[in-house]
């Protein structure tokens, strides 16, 4: 039996993936495209995360797709009512209906005879199958969905507690009435500590360093004023550019002024603590602002729980685990009923899938990243990456934008192939992502790389990228354009 048939194949249903789908069924309707998810539902990690007071570490007018407005009130929201908005979206554009679930992609060989993808599918009754198309957009984000993180704690062996991660958080665990351990200082952990509290006997947050975190409102005034002065789409706009406005500030200060922003950092924490709270222990990391991201306290809840005395924070190291708990490197012993390990994720690049081309592997990180959005060596091919000092969707938004373009660009002008190269062998790489956060050093080097200069360096800039993706031209020094089914045929000087 022939294998089916695409124009694009896209590879992950989450929120980059169905973003990914409306622009294309937007800009390119006549396209045939599918939508392949590993697992049995849409909304990626918006449906992955269950834990307590899951919600998103950045505001949803800069989290949200360009083309749907978010029109809810609050603008740091639960992650159920993300996931709402995801599905919706994809029902506004009809592209559930193009989503096959349980079809986990291996491989992907390049043939340039034919001018196509083959990808081969693990399903999730354990067959095996295959199909075929001319453009590849990977939108499966960066980390594991089957494990996250969890250190090889010493003891832990002999622990009669439980012991949970929050990316596989139990549906039947009641806290109420527990003491309970969270080991980190991440986004993770700051959230579920306020949302643990609320029923738990006691909350401890075990942290091995601290963390810069910012309390902001969850609510955005200037959204609701513009909403109700302005039609929908334009206030959501206005507001987007706004937020990214204020936060690029807010990044561009702390880089360039680290000393100054740390001061004002530990200023606003100090507002928010109470004076028995030892803000150079427990609140002053020894890296700068923006090495790693700022976590987000809306309405500052994670300091009222510290204030109201829900919560207790402790750094310390582990010694080792006890039957009943924690036992720490400065002596202290902290009882546990349960133990919630927020240490974090572990990564994957491109969904693990293995590429070739004409039959050679092309290993991923022997690749460099182009615009950030296609890889080196790699035809008909776009990732959707995300920006790591602003909302993920903003440059996820502007990738899916730029590849509809091209795909325009090379029917009117039949091309049947596109392909990024690097002419500058003595080009300096760096890692593509640029944080010093512990899932990221754990596995960069599986990772692509970025150059040293355009096209090849990531400017995580949303007005600059704004301007390039959307008026710039296609063709340039590193992007070859073919026609047939032989490299022999480039078009491209």
């Amino acid at each position: 039996m022939a294998s089916e048939t695409f124009d694009v194949v896209i590879i992950g249903a989450g929120l980059s993936g169905i973003g990914a789908a409306c622009h294309l069924k937007k800009n390119l309707p006549n396209k045939r495209y599918i939508i392949l998810e590993s697992r049995d539902a849409m909304g990626g990690t918006w449906d992955l995360f269950r834990y307590p007071g899951v919600r998103s570490d950045s505001d949803m007018h800069t989290l949200g797709y360009a083309f749907k407005p978010w029109i809810q009130k609050k603008s740091i929201a639960e992650g159920s009512d993300i996931l709402a908005y995801i599905r919706e979206a994809a029902s506004d554009f009809d592209v559930d209906s193009n989503i096959r679930y349980g079809q986990t992609v291996t491989e992907a060989s390049w043939d340039s005879t034919t001018a196509r993808w083959t990808l081969t599918l693990a399903s999730a009754d354990g067959s095996e199958n295959s199909m075929q198309c001319q453009f590849v957009y990977s939108c499966t984000g960066y980390y594991r969905y089957d494990a996250g993180y969890l250190p090889d704690y010493p003891g832990s062996d002999r622990y009669k507690g439980l012991l949970v991660h929050p990316q596989h958080w139990p549906s039947d665990l009641d806290v109420t009435g527990k003491r309970v351990v969270v080991i980190g200082s991440g986004a993770t952990a700051i959230t579920l500590v306020p949302s643990l509290a609320k029923t738990a006997r006691e909350v401890t947050m075990l942290q091995r360093s601290p963390t810069y975190i910012i309390s902001s409102s969850a609510i955005d005034s200037v959204a609701e004023m513009l909403r109700s002065w302005l039609p929908p789409n334009l206030a959501y706009q206005l507001t987007r550019w706004k937020n990214w406005a204020t936060h690029s500030l807010l990044y561009s200060i702390s880089r360039r002024y680290p000393d100054f922003m740390k001061r004002k950092l530990l200023h606003w924490v100090r507002l928010q603590t109470n004076s028995e709270v030892d803000l150079a222990k427990h609140f002053t990391p020894k890296y700068n602002p923006w090495d790693q991201r700022l976590c987000l306290a809306p309405n500052g809840d994670f300091f009222r729980a510290l204030r109201k005395r829900q919560a207790t924070l402790v750094t310390d190291h582990i010694r080792s685990f006890s039957e009943t708990g924690i036992q720490l490197e400065s002596g202290e012993h902290l009882e546990a009923d349960v133990v919630v390990s927020a240490t974090g994720l572990q990564m994957l690049a491109l969904g693990g899938i293995r590429f070739s081309v004409d039959g050679q592997s092309t290993p991923i990180p022997e690749t460099l990243g182009y615009r950030g959005m296609m890889l080196s060596g790699l035809p008909n091919m776009a990732v959707a990456l995300g920006y790591t000092n602003a909302s993920w969707t903003l440059k996820c938004d502007l990738t899916s934008e730029h590849v509809c373009r091209l795909l325009s660009y090379m029917d009117r002008h039949n091309f049947t192939h596109c392909i990024a190269i690097n002419h500058h062998k003595d080009m300096k790489t760096s890692p593509l992502l640029d944080f010093s956060s512990g899932y990221i050093s754990r596995s960069i080097d599986e990772f692509p790389k970025q150059g040293d200069r355009a096209p090849w360096r990531l400017r995580q800039n949303y007005l600059f990228d704004t301007l390039s993706f959307r008026f710039s031209r296609l063709k340039d020094s590193a992007l070859a354009f073919y026609s047939g089914t032989s490299r022999d045929t480039a078009l491209h000087k």
